[in-house]
C-alpha cells in the first residue's frame, strides 16, 4: 500500500474544501495541508497496525503482520507454526516496544530474517533472547586486556 497517495489525496481534498471559502481560508487550509503529511502518516499506520492485530486474532493459526518500508505498508500473513516455542512466548506473555533503528540496520534484520524464512518479528526476538540467555558474565572474566612487550 503506498501511504503517499493516501496522504495526497486528503491533501488534495483539503485544499478542495477550502475552495469554498475566502482567501484566508484557502491560506490557512494550504498550511495544513502542508503540515498533516507526517502526523496523517502516523494515523494511518497506527489504523493497519490494529487491522492487522485484529484480522490475526480472528486466524485460526499464524498472524497477519505490518510491515513498513519507506513511506509504503503491507500486510502480510505470517504462518508461524512452531514459531511460539521458537521464541518462547504466547499471548498473555507478550510485550510491545516502540524501537528506533538506523535505516541501513533495519534493512539487513530484514534480509536476515528473509534468509531464515522467518518474519523480522521473530527474528529479532530469537537474536534477543539468544544474546540474553548468554553468560556474559563469565566470558568477561576470561578475558585479557592491556599491553604486551615483545
Amino acid at each position: 500500500m503506498q501511504l503517499s497517495r493516501a496522504i495526497e489525496g486528503l491533501q488534495e481534498d483539503l485544499t478542495r474544501l477550502a475552495g469554498l471559502g475566502d482567501e484566508a481560508v484557502v491560506e490557512a487550509a494550504s498550511r495544513l495541508a502542508a503540515a498533516i503529511g507526517g502526523p496523517a502518516t502516523m494515523r494511518l499506520l497506527d489504523l493497519l497496525g490494529e487491522a492487522a492485530s485484529e484480522i490475526g486474532h480472528q486466524l485460526p493459526s499464524g498472524r497477519v503482520e505490518l510491515r513498513i518500508s519507506g513511506r509504503d505498508a503491507e500486510l502480510v500473513f505470517v504462518d508461524d507454526v512452531g514459531s511460539r516455542a521458537d521464541t518462547e512466548m504466547d499471548d498473555d506473555q507478550s510485550a510491545r516496544i516502540s524501537l528506533r533503528l538506523p535505516e541501513q540496520l533495519k534493512s539487513r534484520m530484514e534480509q536476515a530474517a528473509a534468509r531464515d524464512g522467518v518474519s523480522t518479528n521473530t527474528w529479532i526476538v530469537r537474536t534477543l533472547s539468544r544474546s540474553a540467555s548468554s553468560d556474559r558474565s563469565a566470558q568477561s572474566h576470561k578475558r585479557l586486556s592491556g599491553y604486551g612487550r615483545a
